[in-house]
Parts: structure tokens; C-alpha cells; sequence
């Protein structure tokens, strides 16, 4: 099977990387891919994995692009391609004009947001990473919906990896313990916690417990989250929040640490490496990960919502409290990443996904020929006014000056676009 790929970005992030992996897995199964993106950091990625790229035409620039949509079209003509995936909505919808509409070709849209987009076509499969975001997508009508959870790459990413000169390039000395966050640093979804998460290691170092934390990405919240490292720096007395950077392969960064902070795609990674784990989530949400919490963790897609509140604070203090537990009792460390490793080698790891990937495009291929023209018209209708309606709604937001960038990158429910306090 040929199978064209098109990630939504090309800045590192857990959605684009889960792309190149599970392409990169797909063919190790014995399938030809081809990757399309913009220039931009992940194609580096994607040479690593000697998969073919192609750069999307530079014209592109509006998401959706009809220039994309026929760039799409091109090259499933050209390399004789039978599915076309793309991740996220933007491309999901470029795959439907294009290949979908003009060559009858199976598209399938991968969604690692919190939120199918409303005005998706509901005749094209769908893969999602949580069984609650299966259960909404279906009730909104989609026919088939596969969850296929954030894989990991358990030969790559495990314990024993050589974490190099990752505490002494940040000044950290190897005799305190480390709690390390890989993330993007972004508004939506990231900021609160990782504020909190500054705010709970200053407090805890200001009273006397010794811990360090490594904060590890980048994005646009970067500023903010820099402003928060350097208040718990000072309320501390000397440094005891430092920020990374991005780092192409963070695989040092996990192996550095004592306890990881994360959420999605970068908490699983963390479990592969055993470390102990605590979930982030947003409205003060913190969970230690335990046989207990497991079930609901990974039923809410490895996130989670607290109470409403001042939630920065809120967060702060329980992370504060469950740091204190788990630094207290480092006994209980080589259990808790033994747990979460044997639980990442039986449930998460590439070759499982990989398979799963496969029985995905089989079905594509299968629903496509399948569809009905009254049904595709349906989805021609609802996905343009949908579509027309959301740039209209992101029209008012700009000029109002509250734009969100990650548009459907959160929780049903949840407030978009709040800064976190």
C-alpha cells in the first residue's frame, strides 16, 4: 500500500512526531510512504527515519489552501498513491478537496487534539487517541472512528539511555533530584500547568526540600513561563528552575530525571523511560500515576480538569504536595517506572500501533468505496459552511484580539484561549 502523509506543522510537537513515527512504523510493516510538509524543524525528523519528503507548495498559506488541496492531488496522481493522511483538521480537510473529491481516493484524518472540529466530513475516517473523543465523535455522526492511542518507540526510549551532560549544562548537580517537563510552550493547554509547575518547585526549594526542575521545549508562552522560573528562582535564593530549550531528541532530558511532569504523548514517553509520573491537566489538575489512577488517566487521554478556581495556585499547591510525597519516599520510585514501563511495552508501543495503522487504511479503503453521492454532497455542504462559519468566528476573534491559536487543540468544555494566571 502507498500512502501519502501530511502532518499539520513542522515545529517539533507530540502530534506531528506521533506522524512520522507511526509512518516511519507502517513502513517497517512492508508499506511505501511519502511524507508532506512545510519547511521547518520536523523534516529533519523525518530524514532521520529516511522517509521520502516533500515540501508543500510555499503558496500554501492559508489553512485550508486550494494550493495544497491540488499539491495533494499531484502527487497521489504521480506516486500512485492509495490513502492519503493527513493529522489534524487543516489537512484533513485539504485531503477531502483534493485527492478525496478529484481522484476517489481514501483520506483519512488522524486527530490528536481534544476536539474534533465540528465541520469535518463525517464519511472519512477518523483515528483519535482517546475512547471519550471516540464516543463525541460518533454521537456528531462520524462513521468510523478508531482510537489509536500515542505510541512510543520502547527500544528507543528506554531505561539505561545516557543522559550525558544534560543537569551540568544546566547547572544542576546530580545529587538533588530532578523533575523534568518535556513540552511545547504554548497558551492552550501547556501554560497553566507549567507556570504551576515553576511556582510548586520554588516553593518547595524556599522551604528546604532539595529538587530542581528542567523545563524542556519552546514555544510562544516561552516569555511567561521564563517570567515564573525566575520568581522561583528568587523566592528560592539560587537556581532551581532552568529552561532547556527545544531539544530535537529529548531522550537525554527523560533519562536526566527523577520524576516527570507531563501530559499525552510526552507522559507516555516519560513512563517508557520508568520514571514516575505526574499527569498535568488544566484548571489545577496534577495526578500521580499509580495502578489506582491508571484507568482514568488513560480513559481521559492522559489529562485531566480540576475545579474551577484561581488555578495556578490551586495546581501549585498540589503539585507541591505530591513532589513532597514522592521526594520523601524514593523507595517507591523503581516501582512506580517499573509499573508504567511494562505497561508502555504491553499497550503503547510502535508495532502495536502500526498494526492498528494498517487496519485503519484497510477500512479507509473499504468506507471510500463504499460512500454514497448524496452522502459525500452531505459532507461537501456541512464541511463548507462549518468551515466558513469558524473563519468567520476567527475573523472577530482577531480583530477582538483574542485569537486562539491551538483553535481545537483543548477539552469539550474547557474555556479556550484563557491566559493562565
Amino acid at each position: 500500500m502507498k500512502v501519502l502523509v501530511y502532518p499539520h506543522a513542522t515545529e517539533i510537537g507530540g502530534s506531528q512526531l506521533h506522524a512520522i513515527k507511526i509512518a516511519a512504523a507502517t513502513r517497517n510493516r512492508g508499506h511505501e510512504i511519502l511524507v508532506v510538509s512545510r519547511p521547518g524543524p520536523l523534516v529533519e525528523i523525518v530524514h532521520r527515519h529516511e522517509l521520502p519528503h516533500v515540501l508543500l507548495d510555499p503558496r500554501a498559506v492559508r489553512r485550508p489552501s486550494r494550493h495544497a488541496a491540488s499539491q495533494l492531488t499531484r502527487l497521489a496522481r504521480q506516486h500512485q498513491i492509495d490513502v492519503v493522511h493527513g493529522y489534524e483538521w487543516p489537512p484533513a480537510v485539504e485531503s477531502f478537496a483534493g485527492p478525496r473529491l478529484r481522484l476517489g481516493l481514501p483520506a483519512v484524518c488522524t486527530v490528536m487534539s481534544m476536539t474534533v472540529a465540528p465541520f469535518l466530513p463525517r464519511t472519512m475516517p477518523l483515528v483519535v487517541c482517546t475512547d471519550q473523543i471516540r464516543l463525541r465523535a460518533e454521537n456528531a455522526g462520524h462513521g468510523l472512528v478508531t482510537v489509536l492511542e500515542m505510541p512510543v518507540d520502547v527500544h528507543a526510549d528506554a531505561p539505561g539511555f545516557d543522559p550525558g551532560t544534560f543537569r551540568p549544562d544546566l547547572g544542576f548537580e546530580d545529587s538533588v533530584p530532578l523533575v523534568v517537563v518535556v513540552s511545547r510552550l504554548t497558551p492552550v493547554l501547556k501554560l497553566e500547568g507549567l507556570l504551576s509547575a515553576c511556582d510548586a518547585v520554588g516553593q518547595l526549594a524556599s522551604s528546604g526540600t532539595p529538587v530542581r526542575l528542567a523545563v524542556v521545549g519552546d514555544g510562544p508562552s516561552r516569555p511567561l513561563v521564563e517570567q515564573a522560573a525566575a520568581a522561583a528562582n528568587a523566592r528560592a535564593g539560587y537556581r532551581v528552575v532552568a529552561l532547556a530549550g527545544q531539544l530535537d531528541d529529548p531522550r537525554p532530558a527523560y533519562a536526566a530525571a527523577d520524576v516527570a511532569l507531563g501530559m499525552g504523548g510526552s507522559a507516555i514517553r516519560a513512563l517508557a523511560f520508568a520514571k514516575p509520573l505526574v499527569v498535568q491537566g488544566e484548571q489545577g489538575f496534577w495526578e500521580l500515576f499509580t495502578p489506582d489512577s491508571a484507568p482514568q488517566l488513560m480513559r481521559r487521554g492522559w489529562y485531566g480538569l480540576g475545579a474551577e478556581g484561581d488555578e495556578r495556585a490551586a495546581g501549585a499547591a498540589r503539585l507541591a504536595t505530591i513532589l513532597s510525597g514522592l521526594l520523601e519516599a524514593p523507595d517507591s520510585w523503581p516501582r512506580l517506572g517499573k509499573y508504567g514501563r511494562d505497561l508502555v511495552v504491553d499497550r503503547f508501543s510502535l508495532e502495536r500501533a502500526a498494526a492498528t495503522q494498517e487496519e485503519v487504511y484497510v477500512a479507509a479503503a473499504r468506507a471510500s468505496a463504499r460512500a454514497s453521492a448524496p452522502s459525500l454532497a452531505a459532507d461537501i455542504a456541512r464541511t463548507g459552511i462549518g468551515l466558513s462559519r469558524h473563519k468567520a468566528v476567527r475573523k472577530w476573534q482577531r480583530w477582538r484580539g483574542n485569537i486562539i491559536v491551538d483553535d481545537f487543540n483543548m477539552v469539550a468544555g474547557a474555556r479556550p484561549g484563557r491566559d493562565a494566571r
